[in-house]
């Protein structure tokens, strides 16, 4: 376990402070909204002739969990679902028309929401359909987020035949208080059945998702869950700080803010995630990743190409991301584009026969220059000046200023020098690299953009 008295004395302050989690640089509240779907064509039609990944998203559950803060509605009939998935279909065909025909998908990720909430046949016919607009490398991954609470037999029998290889799965906490607070009840004996049967099925990667700082949650609860989920032997585990926005999520207000932990044992709880994972045998990956050694996610991260999106931290060597669905967001080499984020604007955008982009970002050389600076930051504690200039000449020297300001200023305590005008982040204190990470940010904290705590 880390040593909190060695932790630098910053800690107490910081620990209320806020800033983004550093998905995308810049973040995605600073994408504007000029032409982007005119440069979501251009961009398309420029795509090179590589592997990319693709991001679909499905924004429905069977029931809202409160502590989510996902652009995702409820489903309680299938009519909005199925129509939805008419739509998403008709941006397929137009999104397909404009990649280059060299271009295959080395990635797919279907997301939400609950993309488990479609039938068995929606899955087979939305698989069907990308698979013949779209050519999939023979040893693409494929990846679904599951919620074990819609899995019936035939709806894993569907994911296998979709040629599912990798299950997200959300456990978030199996304290029954805790459930009850966020209103999503799930016990460890169906998030059991549900891996053992994928299991069955040929699914080699299982990832869990779970959250500390939730509505009731103790270190000794949490303890217990992290006991019960080690015993599942998740190949990843995903460990997030619950984030307190209810001005962004309205949901999030059934939620009453005296029953979250205070952010020293918020703190203590992501300590001991990291303790007891770690003592598991897990390898910390980035702030908030844990992977067993052998894991793609571990080995990326151990020889340093591990990458940063909307997914977290992902080992995807794939420079492109194609985003399809409401709110989804792609990566192309020209920038960032977001897709209307509202279903029924989504749905009007393709009724009226273009595409879905509303928002975007054209990338500047100075948001690339410190785009990668934070991205080495965020997935491995480093900022290399050397690199830098190797990479961006003079174009660095922006970033090059501020190391050094950092490496001047109350930020020391954090830091190691390397000697050569770089440092690393110290492992007692990297629970403040997103404090770090906002020091490169151009746009930060300007702006109405408000943002999740850093711990």
């Amino acid at each position: 376990m880390e040593n909190r008295a060695s932790a630098p004395a910053a800690s107490a302050s910081a620990a209320l402070a806020r800033a983004p989690r550093y998905t995308s640089y810049p973040t995605a509240p600073h994408f504007d909204e000029a032409d982007a779907p005119s440069r979501q064509a251009d961009w398309l039609r420029a795509l090179p002739a590589e592997p990319v990944s693709l991001y679909v998203h499905i924004p429905f559950c069977d029931t809202l969990c409160w502590f989510c803060a996902c652009r995702t509605q409820g489903a309680t009939k299938r009519a909005p679902v199925t129509r939805y998935l008419g739509y998403l279909e008709q941006e397929i065909d137009r999104v397909a028309a404009l990649v280059p025909d060299g271009v295959t998908i080395g990635r797919m990720h279907w997301g939400g929401g609950s993309p488990t909430v479609m039938s068995p046949e929606e899955m087979r016919r939305l698989s069907d359909l990308l698979r013949s607009r779209f050519r999939f490398e023979e040893d693409a991954e494929i990846a679904v987020e599951i919620d074990p609470r819609d899995m019936t037999e035939d709806r894993l029998d569907a994911l296998r035949d979709c040629g599912l290889n990798r299950a997200s799965i959300g456990v978030q906490d199996f304290d029954e208080t805790v459930q009850r607070a966020i209103n999503r009840m799930q016990g460890w004996e169906m998030t059991r059945d549900v891996i053992e049967a994928l299991r069955a099925r040929g699914v080699t990667g299982i990832n869990v998702d779970a959250i500390y700082g939730l509505p009731y949650q103790s270190v000794e609860s949490l303890g217990r869950t992290l006991e019960q989920l080690i015993g599942l032997a998740p190949d990843r585990v995903a460990l997030y700080g619950y984030a307190h926005v209810p001005w962004m999520a309205r949901r999030q207000k059934a939620i009453p803010e005296n029953s979250l932990p205070g952010a020293e044992a918020r703190l203590e709880q992501a300590e001991l995630v990291r303790r007891m994972l770690t003592e598991a045998g897990y390898d910390a990956v980035g702030i908030d990743h844990f992977a067993r050694p052998g894991d793609g996610l571990a080995v990326a991260a151990r020889e340093g190409h591990l990458r940063r999106n909307f997914q977290g931290y992902v080992d995807d060597g794939c420079e492109t991301l194609i985003g399809l669905g409401a709110s989804s967001i792609s990566r192309l080499p020209g920038g960032f584009l977001q897709n209307a984020a509202a279903t029924a604007e989504y749905q009007a955008t393709i009724e009226a026969g273009g595409l879905a982009a509303a928002r975007g970002r054209s990338l500047t050389l100075d948001d690339k220059v410190r785009g990668h600076a934070i991205e080495k930051l965020m997935c491995a504690f480093r900022y290399d000046a050397a690199e830098m200039t190797r990479l961006f000449g003079d174009f660095a020297r922006p970033c090059q200023e501020i190391a050094s300001e950092l490496l001047s200023g109350e930020e020391a305590e954090w830091l190691t020098p390397d000697g050569a005008g770089g440092f690393e982040i110290r492992p007692e204190a990297r629970t403040w690299t997103r404090a770090v990470a906002a020091r490169f940010d151009a746009y930060f904290p300007t702006g109405a953009a408000r943002h999740s705590r850093i711990v």
